[in-house]
C-alpha cells in the first residue's frame, strides 16, 4: 500500500497542515512548543527546510533509511528529499523549532551564490549537528528574531529591504550552523582512532586486497561508504582536518606509495598499473599535481 505523501511545494503546505502561523509567503518560522496538537507527515520537500528537535522524537524516515533524530539535534533536506513520518492519526507533540525556505529567496541574490558553502544541506540523517546548549541558544535566539521581523497573518511578498532582512537573518543562521558543525568535525577528527587514522587504515586495506586491480584508484565515495559517511559529510571531515579535499588527501596516500615502489626500481609504467591508474600519462599528471615534480625526475 502506497503511504501517503506530503507535498510542500511551498513553506506554509506544511505550516497550515499542523497549525502553525503563517507569517510570509517564502519564509516559515514554526516553534513546535506552540502547538496544541499535530500529525505526522511523511513530506516530500520542494523548498529547503532545517528541524532542531528538543524532544524525543520516534523513528522516522528519510528514502528508504529509518532514523532517529536525539535531542537538541539539528537536520538539514534539501528540495527533492522525502523524510518524516507517515500519517496515522496519532496526535503527538513535538518540541523545538523549524525553518523553511522558498528557493525563491535565493534567485539573483548575494544567499543564493553561497548556498554552495552549506553542505549539510546533502547530509545524511545518521549526520545531524550535534549542538551544545550554547549554540542551541544562539540558533534560538536568531529565530526568534526572524520570526519577530514578520508581521503575523502576512502573507504578502513584502518589500525589497523586507526581503533583504530576511536574507540577511537567514545568511546569519546557515554561517552559525557552518560554524557549529566546523567544531564537531574537529571532535570527530581529533578523537581516538580519529578520522585520518581510520581513513589511512581503509586505504591500506584497499590495496593490501588488491582492490584496484577490479575498482582503479580508490574514490571518496568509496572511502566514505566504508566509514559509515555520506560523501559530503566525509568531505567537509577531511578538510577541517586537513585544509585538503577529500580527493587530494587520498591522491596523496597514492603517491608514497608511489615513490615507494620507485625506490624499489619499479617501471613508472608498472607503477602507474600497479597502483590502478588507468594509464601512466593519468599517474604523472596526479604525481607531479601532488608532488611538482614529474616521476621520472624523482626517480
Amino acid at each position: 500500500m502506497a503511504q501517503k505523501i506530503l507535498h510542500i511545494r511551498s513553506v506554509n503546505d506544511y505550516a497550515r497542515y499542523i497549525g502553525a502561523p503563517v507569517l510570509h509567503e517564502l519564509v516559515s518560522v514554526i516553534h513546535y512548543d506552540e502547538l496544541t496538537a499535530m500529525r505526522h507527515s511523511l513530506n516530500s520537500y520542494e523548498v529547503y527546510a532545517m528541524f532542531l528537535n528538543d524532544g524525543e522524537l520516534p523513528e522516522l524516515t528519510y528514502g528508504t533509511v529509518q532514523y532517529t533524530m536525539p535531542q537538541h539535534t539539528l537536520m538539514c533536506v534539501s528540495p527533492g528529499q522525502i523524510g518524516g513520518r507517515t500519517d496515522t492519526g496519532e496526535i503527538v507533540h513535538a518540541s523545538g523549532w523549524a525553518l523553511l525556505f522558498d528557493p525563491k529567496l535565493l534567485h539573483d541574490t548575494f544567499l543564493g551564490r553561497q548556498m554552495s558553502r552549506y553542505r549539510f544541506f546533502s547530509y545524511n540523517t545518521s549526520e545531524p549537528l550535534l549542538m551544545t546548549e550554547e549554540e542551541r541558544g544562539i540558533l534560538v535566539d536568531c529565530l526568534e528574531h526572524l520570526r519577530a521581523s514578520f508581521v503575523h497573518g502576512t502573507s504578502v511578498l513584502g518589500t525589497s529591504s523586507d526581503l533583504s532582512l530576511v536574507a540577511s537573518w537567514l545568511s546569519l543562521i546557515l554561517e552559525y550552523c557552518l560554524r557549529f558543525y566546523s567544531r564537531q568535525f574537529m571532535m570527530q577528527s581529533s578523537g581516538e582512532k580519529g578520522l585520518l587514522h581510520r581513513l589511512e587504515t581503509v586505504l591500506d586495506n584497499y590495496y593490501a586486497h588488491g582492490l584496484q586491480m577490479e575498482k582503479g584508484l580508490p574514490t571518496v565515495s568509496y572511502c566514505a561508504s566504508q566509514l559509515c559517511l555520506s560523501a559530503g559529510y566525509f568531505g567537509d571531515l577531511v578538510r577541517e582536518a586537513t585544509g585538503n579535499t577529500a580527493i587530494g588527501f587520498i591522491h596523496e596516500f597514492v603517491i608514497r606509495r608511489a615513490n615507494e615502489l620507485l625506490r624499489a626500481g619499479n617501471s613508472i609504467s608498472s607503477t602507474a598499473y600497479d597502483l590502478g591508474f588507468q594509464t601512466p600519462s593519468h599517474f604523472s599528471r596526479v604525481y607531479k599535481k601532488v608532488t611538482g615534480i614529474p616521476p621520472s625526475e624523482y626517480k
